[in-house]
């Protein structure tokens, strides 16, 4: 791929397709943050990022975001109780996503009538059409979206790239790096991360764990790598029996999360992190390292 004929191109169809004012959801992560910037060029003060700060994201994730992205008019909306609440009491991973793509679709709307916006631009790549369409998964960006939307138009700039291809384009267009390199995060983000049904309790919990993991395992340039929250199991903290949850610990390598490997972290590496998430996370009581690579499995754990 010659990546200054993708951007002109780029820029040609999202001024070609959007006539009148666009949103993006821009979660910070490598696509979007590509999309918004080429909008951005494409469409001036025609355009506007919408960051929704789902309760879903990492830990400080919302400020950074909002830091980064202020100087091209980022519009954060804190729709915390709107996600959890339209979570309750699903626990099926498939409806789960549909429910988080829905609700996300839901704020872009009321936040395009604000504005007037007509179009919706996404961050969908190339995996993510291949495994929705495949029924490996669906991306909430694609098969979890609702049949009926008030968008005329859905405009996807970087629908046919693949991760590596999306860092490159990030890199040209200059980009920090902390957000081309950036680790992929899942649409519906930690609500994936916790199998079962979301709550705020349960959102603290793998926040938390999911830090220490990032923390301790970046410096090794994981494909990815995050921690899940499995469910309960009986254990020992100080002198007495205990019953806490299971994390479970994955980290991978791959080249467009097409397929992946696990990454063979040391013994030491292993037992430092089990240590401190036991250690920092008092309501945790064991903790598992996932062996499986994709496929059998995917990377996430829903």
């Amino acid at each position: 791929m010659k990546v200054e004929r993708f951007t002109e191109d780029a820029l040609k169809e999202i001024q070609r397709e959007v006539t009148g004012k666009a949103i993006i959801g821009l979660s910070g992560g490598v696509d979007s943050s590509v999309c918004a910037m080429l909008a951005h060029r494409a469409l001036g003060d025609r355009f506007v990022p919408v960051y929704v700060d789902s309760g879903l994201m990492r830990q400080g994730e919302s400020e950074r975001i909002q830091e980064l992205f202020k100087d091209i008019g980022l519009v954060r909306v804190d729709a915390e109780d709107r996600f959890l609440e339209a979570l309750k009491g699903v626990t099926d991973p498939e409806e789960k996503r549909k429910v988080v793509g829905a609700t996300f679709i839901r704020v872009f709307e009321d936040e395009a009538r604000k504005i007037g916006a007509d179009t919706l631009i996404q961050g969908t790549i190339y995996p993510d059409r291949i495994e929705s369409d495949g029924g490996i998964k669906s991306h909430h960006n694609v098969g979890g979206l609702p049949t009926q939307m008030e968008f005329a138009k859905i405009v996807e700039p970087i629908r046919d790239l693949y991760k590596d291809e999306v860092r490159e384009v990030a890199r040209a267009l200059s980009l920090p790096l902390e957000i081309s390199e950036r680790m992929p995060y899942p649409g519906p983000g930690l609500s994936v991360r916790i199998v079962g049904e979301v709550t705020k309790e349960k959102l603290a919990i793998v926040r938390k764990a999911n830090a220490i993991v990032e923390e301790e395992v970046n410096k090794f340039t994981p494909w990815q790598a995050f921690a899940a929250l499995l469910g309960m199991a009986t254990g020992v903290k100080g002198d007495n029996r205990c019953y806490g949850w299971v994390v479970a610990v994955r980290s991978v390598t791959s080249r467009d999360a097409m397929t992946a490997d696990v990454q063979e972290l040391s013994w030491g590496v292993l037992r430092g992190i089990s240590s401190r998430i036991t250690g920092e996370i008092p309501e945790v009581a064991r903790v598992v390292y996932d062996l499986t690579p994709k496929p059998p499995g995917t990377i996430e754990f829903e």
